[in-house]
């Protein structure tokens, strides 16, 4: 229960007047079915000839008792009964009650429809917010996060957790706003017809209720296990997509074949166990239901049979109609409490990457910044992931319009140093400034807006030409797209497609070449003009020929710009305004390229080794 009230505080207060229109019409449908139900009485008093002698009409006031207001009541529905069938006889009196029937159940079947739809703006309005929080939380959380989490467990939780959360939990919600109204009203009537029999009836539903409760019992725990081996599911497929022609190569395809056999073995014992729990839950339900109605027979008819019953035969009837009525509706909240365990165990694992700690804060009061004037410093800067440090006492400036290349080993920290700058991680000690001010005060977007990227793989969206260019620029228009292309040195190929610009490139741009997807890329950052460029191994991946039309381009881009370069190929960096050789962390030797050759040092020894 506390579940459910946690889930009502989080999601569902945009929703009030929805709730509102589902107590309302859900009300009127409990209401209309009690009057149903009570045209059983009449009937059957007419079919076994149970009317009593000699009634009179017995009058009353709002002022009487409740009991003595019940005695009235009963008294001149017969009475009304006795006299309707003495002057147009039993037949017309059973076609007018038949008639009052369907009037009800019209009332009634609509009152619930109308019920059931305020339930579905209030369902798929959750399931969105849901679904927009998580993917604003996943755009939000720093790039570190998401090397600790596998990528498939987390396209998981935004699609099969999301959808249990619909299934098991909105469906619950449904059930929890009808039906428990529905049962606090057949048990007030119950009550009110005999509460010997209610009081018996409340002694039975704690015994019955824990028996089917027994099912429910670990399922919680049972559910997130089985969604956790989704996810793991989700990351090996994506894994096996993305490097088919690695597994292909390596003759691997029955490796991985045993391997995802397995998990799809553990995977079909987690839900065949939660499936045969849920399944249970109906014919347990249907077996105390039974048993309770046999017991509520007996002691029903001993009341009845006994001298001062207050209940006669064809209400004890319609007693009884009332109280299985309310089996149903009991069934289904204990199956919506087998449902919420399920549904919470996957709202925990949302709430894993919900509850996720930013540790990357935005400053309270951010300095607001204009653009870049001056130059970039890095002071007594150290990194680390984990334990070891990556970076260690980094000093550094690199003044506006010069462009400053790091090169090293792999591993030497290059592309770490780089990252701290657009704040993709944060810095552990030291700091960065940017014109004289910590970035750790500067608010991340306005950091970003200032710099442009190029990677060595350059990731491209399955989208055309024009949007992947235009990606970074709101309203960029054709005529700077096109001109951001021509300089990037991609307007020839792109034109070379059938639709030009609006030629989809497929995912990750697999419909074109290394070269191609490169200068894609830079035409993005060309088109967003800043006056920061980071680029990090832009060329390396590429062929000779491609790596010069590259070149060419990133000489265009790097005009009048502050350029920080991380390069293996040692020929595309030459002329830098600095060089900067790290060695397991640290900056070794700095300088330009003739100045570091004299040194016959780190950088000479790499010059040397790619000449060979």
């Amino acid at each position: 229960m506390l579940d459910i009230i946690s889930l009502f505080k989080r999601f569902l207060p945009p929703y009030k007047k929805y709730i509102a229109g589902s107590l309302l019409f859900n009300l009127l449908a409990t209401i209309f079915s009690l009057f149903s139900f009570a045209a059983i009485i009449p009937v059957l008093q007419i079919l076994f000839n149970l009317k009593k002698p000699d009634i009179v009409y017995m009058p009353w006031t709002w002022s009487d008792t409740l009991s003595d207001l019940v005695a009235a009541f009963k008294n001149n529905f017969s009475y009304w009964l006795t006299t309707t069938i003495t002057s147009i006889g039993p037949g017309l009196t059973l076609l007018y009650i038949g008639l009052f029937l369907i009037v009800l159940t019209a009332l009634k079947t609509g009152s619930t429809y109308l019920g059931l739809r305020m339930v579905i703006p209030m369902r798929t309005g959750v399931v969105r917010d849901i679904k927009n929080k998580l993917y604003q939380k996943i755009v939000s959380l720093p790039i570190g996060y998401f090397t600790e989490e596998r990528k498939g467990d987390i396209m998981s939780r935004m699609s099969s957790d999301v959808t249990e959360v619909e299934q098991s939990i909105l469906n619950a919600v449904d059930m929890i706003f009808k039906n428990p109204m529905m049962i606090v009203i057949y048990l007030g009537v119950m009550f009110i017809m005999s509460w010997e029999l209610t009081i018996f009836v409340l002694l039975l539903l704690p015994i019955s209720g824990w028996l089917i409760g027994i099912i429910g019992r670990n399922l919680r725990r049972k559910s997130a296990v089985a969604q956790a081996q989704q996810g793991e599911m989700l990351s090996q497929m994506d894994e096996t997509l993305g490097g088919l022609r690695v597994v292909k190569a390596f003759n691997a395809e029955t490796k991985l074949e045993k391997r995802f056999a397995a998990l799809n073995e553990r995977i079909r014992k987690s839900f065949s166990y939660l499936y045969a729990r849920h399944n249970l839950a109906t014919p347990l339900g249907e077996f105390v239901g039974t048993v309770v109605i046999a017991i509520l027979l007996w002691f029903g008819g001993m009341l009845i049979v006994g001298e001062k019953s207050v209940i006669g035969p064809a209400e004890f009837i319609y007693y009884l109609v009332i109280f299985y009525s309310i089996i149903g509706p009991a069934k289904e909240l204990s199956r919506a409490s087998y449902g919420v365990k399920k549904g919470m165990a996957a709202l925990d694992r949302i709430d894993t990457i919900l509850n996720a700690e930013n540790n990357i804060p935005e400053p309270k009061k951010p300095v607001q910044i204009t653009g870049f004037h001056d130059k970039i410093e890095f002071i007594d800067l150290s990194f680390k992931y984990e334990t070891e440090w990556v970076l260690k006492d980094i000093n550094l400036i690199v003044p506006k319009g010069h462009t400053v290349a790091l090169v090293g080993q792999s591993g030497s920290g290059k592309t770490t140093l780089i990252d701290l700058l657009p704040r993709f991680y944060e810095v552990k000690k030291g700091k960065i400034l940017m014109d004289g001010i910590d970035i750790k005060n500067i608010h991340t977007h306005d950091i970003r807006k200032l710099m442009g990227n190029v990677n060595q793989d350059a990731f491209l969206f399955n989208d055309s030409f024009f949007n992947n260019i235009a990606f970074g620029v709101d309203e960029a228009t054709m005529e700077e797209v096109v001109e951001a292309a021509k300089i990037a040195n991609a307007h020839d190929f792109i034109m070379a497609t059938e639709h030009g610009y609006e030629s989809n490139i497929g995912d990750r741009g697999n419909k074109l070449s290394g070269g191609q997807r490169q200068r894609i890329s830079i035409a993005r950052a060309i088109l967003k003009n800043p006056p920061i460029l980071i680029l990090d191994e832009a060329t390396s991946a590429l062929d000779t020929e491609s790596e010069k039309m590259v070149q060419k381009a990133l000489e265009s881009l790097m005009k009048n710009r502050t350029t920080l370069v991380v390069a293996h190929r040692l020929s595309t960096i030459k002329k830098a305004d600095e060089i900067c050789v790290l060695h397991e962390g640290r900056i070794v030797e700095r300088g330009k390229h003739e100045d570091l050759m004299q040194l016959n040092g780190h950088y000479k020894k790499l010059v040397d080794m790619q000449s060979f």
